[in-house]
């Protein structure tokens, strides 16, 4: 298994996606009024994680950043141009985030490769180790970054009833899809893209079960089991 070359091609992947998210607003001309559209984005988003899509309204985000209400309806002509570019934002800062993943654990999944040496015991180990990885992320992901989920959710929800919004969805779920794809054609997966389609459901799901369930009753030994039985499917076991 030659591993190397699959982590900077997962990261790669992200920063592709971080390049090609586009924003609708208007652009700002000057450091100073950069600040305050950053600002008007970032109360959008801090009223969708607390209140939802439906709570952003012009003059709520200018409250919420403490702007006049002039500022938000000179960058952001409508309440759609302001709710795509909040997500927009989303979606580039989770594109930076997983680009920052896959280079922080290369080291990790190398040395994870670097034992495999094909036999089932090898394999065993493996698929076990990626398991309690991939339980280790869906757990940091509800301890550290919780808000996060939460506009996930948000975006996912509104993308379904808003055209504008589904190529950021598409996009946003390649982020961490395309990594995992990236890996499995490392392990030599027959069907890496399907293989990546069904884990990155997976991981998905956990995480929405954490949000529901609260992060204090996570079954953590149920995940991995879950998790452990889909790689050993993967590898052949």
């Amino acid at each position: 298994m030659n591993f190397p070359s699959a982590s900077p091609n997962a990261a790669q992947a992200a920063h592709d996606i971080l390049g090609s998210v586009q924003y609708q607003g208007r652009k700002a001309s000057r450091q100073g009024s950069e600040q305050r559209r950053q600002a008007i984005l970032d109360a959008a988003m801090r009223i969708i994680v607390r209140d939802g899509v439906r709570a952003v309204r012009h003059r709520a985000v200018a409250t919420e950043a403490q702007v006049p209400l002039s500022a938000t309806t000179y960058y952001f002509k409508d309440i759609n141009d302001l709710i795509s570019d909040t997500f927009s934002q989303f979606v580039e800062r989770s594109a930076a985030q997983m680009a920052e993943f896959w280079t922080g654990i290369q080291s990790t999944l190398e040395a994870m490769l670097g034992r495999c040496d094909g036999s089932e015991q090898a394999r065993r180990q493996l698929a076990e180790e990626v398991a309690e990885l991939a339980v280790r992320y869906v757990q940091h992901q509800l301890r550290e970054r919780h808000d996060h989920l939460l506009a996930e959710q948000a975006f996912l929800r509104e993308a379904l009833l808003n055209p504008r919004l589904r190529g950021l969805a598409h996009a946003h779920r390649q982020i961490l899809q395309q990594g995992i794809t990236h890996f499995f054609v490392a392990i030599g997966s027959r069907q890496p893209e399907q293989d990546a389609v069904l884990l990155t459901a997976t991981i998905m799901q956990m995480e929405y079960q954490g949000l529901l369930d609260g992060v204090e009753n996570l079954d953590s030994q149920a995940m991995l089991a879950i998790l452990k039985r889909y790689m050993n499917l993967v590898l052949g076991l």
